[in-house]
C-alpha cells in the first residue's frame, strides 16, 4: 500500500469524517441508551466480544500472514460509522438506536481497539510487538484521532445548532466521498498489487462482513429484540468505520500492510450490506404479511 499517499491524505479525511459524526451527536444520544438497555447491551456484546472472536477464528482458518491477521483484528475492533445509520434508514431499522450505538461505540473503541490490537500483535506477530504495540503514547494517539474531532463536532452543534444542522448533510456526503476517494486512490496507486490484496484478504473480508451483518441481526432477535432494532444492530456491527482502522494502521502503528484488510473491507462492505439488508427487510416484511393474514383470518 502506498504509505505516502495514505499518510498525507488520511489525517485530514479522518478528521472530517469524525467531525461530521460529532455534528450528528448530542449528549441525549448517550442518555437514550437507558431507554433500550437490552438492545444496546446485546449489540455492544456482539461488537466487542463476538466479532473479535469470529475474526480470530477466520484469520486462523485462512492462515493469513501476520500483518494481515493483525489488520483483520484491528478492523474487527473498529466501531460502526455514520454509513451504518444510512443503511439502517434504507432498510427500516431503528436509526435512533444506531445513533446511540455509534455514540457509545466511538467512546468504547478507544479502549477496545488497543486491547484487541495488542493481543493480536502478541499472538500473530510477537517478533514485532515492540515496534507495533500500542503502548501508552500510541494509545493516547488513538484517543486523540478518534475522539478529538467527535468532541469538537459535538461542541459546535451545542454552541451553533443552526450551523450544525446546515452542515450535517454536506459533511456526511463529504465523509463518504473522502473515504471512498481515499480507498480508490490508494488502490489505484498500488494497482500492481491490487490483485494480490484481494486474493490475500478478499475472501476473509467478505466472509467476515456477511457474518457480522447476520450476527448483528440474529443474536438480538434471539434475545427477543424487535426487528427494527435488530436491523439497526446488524448495520452498526457489519458496517465498520474502516477509516479508523486505516488511520491507526498507517498513522499510529506506522505499518501500511496492517491497513490492507480495512481498505479491502471498505470496498466490499457497501454491496454486501445492501444485499444482506435487502434480504433481511424482505424477510421481515414477509413475516409481517403472514402474521397479518393470520390475524385477519382469526377475525
Amino acid at each position: 500500500m502506498n504509505s505516502s499517499l495514505v499518510s498525507t491524505a488520511l489525517p485530514g479525511a479522518l478528521a472530517v469524517i469524525m467531525f461530521g459524526l460529532g455534528l450528528s451527536l448530542t449528549v441525549a444520544d448517550f442518555a437514550r441508551v437507558l431507554r433500550a438497555p437490552k438492545a444496546v447491551c446485546v449489540a455492544l456484546a456482539c461488537q466487542v466480544v463476538v466479532l473479535p472472536t469470529v475474526a480470530f477464528f477466520l484469520v486462523t482458518a485462512f492462515d493469513l500472514p501476520p500483518l494481515s491477521a493483525v489488520g483483520m483484528m484491528l478492523l474487527a475492533a473498529s466501531p460502526g460509522g455514520a454509513t451504518a445509520n444510512l443503511f439502517s434508514h434504507l432498510f427500516r431499522g431503528d436509526v435512533a438506536l444506531n445513533v446511540s450505538l455509534t455514540a457509545v461505540n466511538s467512546v468504547l473503541c478507544v479502549v477496545s481497539i488497543p486491547v484487541v490490537t495488542n493481543l493480536a500483535i502478541g499472538h500473530f506477530a510477537p517478533a514485532q510487538a515492540d515496534q507495533l504495540g500500542l503502548q501508552f503514547g500510541k494509545t493516547l494517539q488513538v484517543v486523540v484521532i478518534v475522539l478529538g474531532p467527535v468532541l469538537i463536532g459535538m461542541l459546535v452543534r451545542r454552541r451553533a445548532p443552526d450551523f450544525a444542522a446546515r452542515m450535517d448533510r454536506p459533511v456526511r456526503i463529504a465523509s463518504i466521498a473522502l473515504l471512498a476517494g481515499l480507498v480508490i486512490a490508494t488502490m489505484v496507486a498500488d494497482r500492481a498489487q491490487l490483485g494480490d490484496y484481494f486474493f490475500e484478504v478478499g475472501a476473509i473480508a467478505a466472509t467476515f462482513c456477511v457474518i457480522s451483518l447476520v450476527t448483528g441481526f440474529v443474536v438480538p432477535r434471539a434475545f427477543g429484540i424487535s426487528p427494527p432494532q435488530a436491523i439497526a444492530s446488524s448495520m452498526e456491527i457489519g458496517v465498520h468505520n474502516s477509516a479508523i482502522a486505516i488511520a491507526i494502521a498507517v498513522s499510529v502503528l506506522d505499518e501500511p500492510r496492517v491497513a490492507v484488510p480495512a481498505a479491502v473491507y471498505a470496498v466490499l462492505m457497501t454491496p454486501l450490506a445492501a444485499l444482506v439488508g435487502a434480504i433481511l427487510s424482505r424477510r421481515i416484511a414477509g413475516r409481517q404479511t403472514v402474521v397479518g393474514a393470520a390475524e385477519q383470518a382469526d377475525r
